[in-house]
């Protein structure tokens, strides 16, 4: 298996044409994303913290009317309600922030086929117990951009549903404060190399499937993998995860504190004797000067 993406085994998926999202239709024709203002009010910000569970630590606000899409406040990152809706979640996986920095590309640049791609293949890996990286993902397929810097998923065998049904998608954007170091502004999308040493065994091992067809039915449908659900059981295993290994680290500790105190505790001990030994040291010369003393006096 070479750098190229997984071949399908159905010949009726191979011939199926990928629909592009509809932003990436209108792209050239309707206003482009810098020119286009948010629709977003105070009270359907407050309505997307709910319905998808934006933690109260998260800043939000709302753009003004001079905002754009591409050039958010400083600290600040553009998010669209359709990568919302795609399966993106606060914070922001790990994983997710390493392929976006690899790419060079912030959040808003990825379009409802990439974020969904991208997510689902993330809540995948994580649910067999692997991590997705960069490589990975470049060995499931490509990321590339418009002449508009719009980012879109290519693989012609990765069967879900890629159309955002939304039809303001570029308008439909909010700010959030950027607390993981995150692009701000659009970048220049940089391809992902292609992991020539990762091959189908590789993916089949990492993902625990036993053959390749497994493998093409597990990412042919990604759309299970960012129903909310779902998402909420990765998260919510991988909370458990944390806390089991929070607790076994603060087990850990206190047995080492234990230890240290135990040797504190032999340490101040022998400090004592060796005081105490040495104050009966003292007190012995002492005295044995007294009586050389005496002697002396009495001899004179």
């Amino acid at each position: 298996m070479s750098g190229d993406p997984l071949p399908s085994s159905d010949p009726a998926v191979g011939r199926k044409s990928v629909a592009l999202p509809d932003g990436e239709r209108r792209s050239t024709k309707g206003a482009k994303v810098d020119d286009v203002a948010s629709t977003i009010t105070g009270d359907l910000l407050m309505l997307l913290h709910k319905n998808f569970h934006i933690p109260n630590d998260v800043v939000t606000t709302v753009p003004k009317r001079s905002d754009r899409a591409s050039l958010p406040p400083l600290g600040y990152l553009t998010v669209s309600e359709a990568s919302l809706r795609a399966g993106l979640r606060f914070p922001p996986s790990a994983e997710l922030v390493e392929i976006l920095r690899r790419c060079g590309v912030c959040l808003s640049q990825l379009s409802y086929r990439a974020m969904s791609v991208t997510v689902g293949l993330i809540a995948l890996f994580r649910d067999r117990g692997a991590v997705l990286t960069p490589e990975h993902l470049s060995r499931m397929g490509r990321l590339t951009s418009d002449v508009h810097g719009r980012v879109t998923f290519r693989c012609k065998w990765l069967d879900m549903r890629t159309r955002d049904p939304a039809k303001n998608w570029s308008s439909s954007y909010f700010f959030v404060r950027n607390n993981w170091g995150l692009l701000e502004k659009w970048g220049k999308m940089r391809d992902l190399p292609a992991p020539l040493h990762i091959g189908e065994e590789d993916m089949m091992r990492l993902l625990k499937v036993p053959d390749v067809e497994h493998l093409l039915y597990e990412v042919r449908y990604l759309n299970k993998y960012i129903e909310e659900e779902f998402l909420f059981k990765v998260d919510l295993e991988r909370a458990q995860a944390t806390i089991t290994q929070l607790r076994e680290d603060q087990r850990a500790s206190g047995e080492r504190v234990a230890v240290l105190e135990a040797e504190n505790k032999r340490s101040q001990t022998l400090i004592a004797e060796k005081e105490a030994a040495l104050t009966s040291f003292e007190s012995a010369r002492v005295i044995d000067d007294f009586k050389k003393s005496i002697a002396f006096k009495i001899i004179i």
